[in-house]
């Protein structure tokens, strides 16, 4: 055992140590990398030491280097360091942590963190919380509590009774709104028919005017799902306004903070969040912005009786200790990982200064991409904020982002924000720096300037 994990570290020390200066871009695609590992399924046993190694060996073409400094395709953090170290001790111990007394420090870890994302995101004390597998369960998660707080104030006991017969609920989001909260609703039985479609404004954040409208167009059980980061503009929504009108309507706010939450971890940030301690509920993602490995989404809820009331159940079979919390009565998951462990080794390692300046650098460095390219002929500079920049350069801007890909400096991808195809830089990794934004600058406007128009 201990020989074939020290080969497993030692390839994922020389995967993690190429990373500065590896190409972004998988040269090998889906198809050929079926051929070099899709034979036969052996018919006896295959040594695990030579079946590591040629896994590695023929997977390696194919691997995109999403933790690279100048991967910039989408929202996708890198792995800080403590992290993966975490991790890896996750895998050996294999702890089932759905319960608390099979698994007390586990347990204990993941109440611990919990505590800290609170605190550093600026979020209610006394709130509950899921480490989930990413904000769309966590989406799924926070809303299971709204959908029951919303449907048992008009009488309706939806755990019992399920949906069919109940109230209507409507929900209000915003036009520019993630496809993840789609989703999550359809998973909880609402359905989009139950969606309305709030106004944006030019940057893509909810207009207070069009929500204030659309609450006194109609009564009934009403969830508003406001946003902490466009996914192409980095815009966000204004809270604090957001959460009066909800509120005075008796509507519940849940916030999608997807990566945009954690400016509330920068003091020279977290004025852009403001109001949002005020909503109901909120998502947001540790792979993102904190650099987690995956998977790692974590849901919050002001209401913990909603929240538990959504999600716990009893079994005579579980082993349910009196007075613990039991991570099952939270989270939609019976069996899940130790999630908690990398999230506190991160926290721990970084503390509350580095996490703030993980945050600032990186809007620092979306800001640096926005002011290089803007000085470039025929590009257009559309939208920055946060770690997110839209640009439009002359010419097939399709073509253009292959051309990137291809080269292998940097990985972007494209996008289409009203109507135009555009390039989005999405600024998420830890290690990335000025040094990277520059390189990867130079690198695309050589493409810009190759690519006929």
């Amino acid at each position: 055992m201990r020989e074939l994990l020290d080969a497993a570290a030692g390839h994922a020390a020389a995967y993690l140590e190429s990373l500065p200066e590896r190409r972004v871009g998988a040269p090998r695609g889906v198809e050929d990398t079926k051929a070099a590992l899709g034979a036969e399924l052996p018919g006896g046993p295959v040594d695990p030491r030579r079946v590591l190694d040629e896994l590695v060996a023929e997977a390696d073409p194919g691997i995109t280097a999403m933790g690279s400094p100048r991967y910039f395709g989408f929202v996708i953090g890198g792995a800080y360091p403590a992290a993966i170290a975490a991790d890896w001790m996750a895998s050996a111990w294999d702890q089932n942590s759905g319960l608390a007394s099979p698994t007390p420090s586990v347990a204990a870890i993941e109440e611990i963190t919990g505590a800290w994302l609170l605190d550093l995101l600026g979020l209610p004390a006394g709130a509950s919380f899921a480490l989930v597998t990413g904000c769309q369960m966590a989406h799924v998660t926070a809303l299971a509590a709204a959908r029951h707080r919303l449907l048992a104030g008009a009488g309706w006991d939806v755990e019992a009774a399920g949906l069919a017969g109940a109230p209507a609920l409507r929900a209000l989001v915003c036009a520019e709104r993630h496809v993840t909260v789609d989703r999550a609703l359809r998973l909880l039985g609402l359905g989009t028919a139950c969606i309305e479609a709030v106004e944006a404004d030019e940057r893509g954040a909810m207009r207070a005017d069009a929500l204030e409208a659309a609450l006194a167009s109609a009564d009934g059980p009403t969830l508003v799902v406001a946003q902490a980061g466009n996914v192409n503009t980095g815009a966000v929504d204004p809270l604090a306004e957001v959460c009066r009108l909800g509120h005075a309507a008796g509507a519940w706010v849940h916030v999608d903070g997807a990566f945009g939450l954690w400016a509330n971890a920068s003091p020279a940030r977290r004025g852009l969040l403001g109001g949002c301690e005020q909503a109901d509920s909120w998502a947001t993602d540790g792979h993102k912005w904190l650099n987690v490995p995956y998977d790692c989404g974590i849901a919050v809820v002001a209401d913990p009786s909603a929240h538990c009331a959504a999600m716990s159940v009893q079994a005579s079979y579980l082993q349910q200790g009196a007075g613990l919390r039991e991570p099952m009565d939270w989270t939609p998951e019976f069996s899940r990982r130790a999630r908690s462990l990398p999230v506190y080794a991160t926290l721990r390692s970084l503390g509350r200064t580095g996490v703030a300046e993980l945050v600032d650098r990186l809007c620092e460095c979306a800001e640096r991409f926005a002011a290089e390219l803007g000085r470039r002929p025929g590009v257009e500079v559309l939208a920055q904020g946060l770690n997110q920049v839209l640009v439009r350069p002359e010419g097939d801007v399709d073509a253009i982002v292959r051309a990137i890909q291809d080269e292998g400096t940097c990985w972007v991808s494209a996008t289409t924000w009203r109507g135009t195809r555009c390039i989005r830089i999405s600024v998420c990794n830890w290690r990335t720096t000025f040094e990277d934004v520059d390189r990867s600058v130079a690198a695309m406007t050589e493409q810009f300037e190759r690519v006929p128009a």
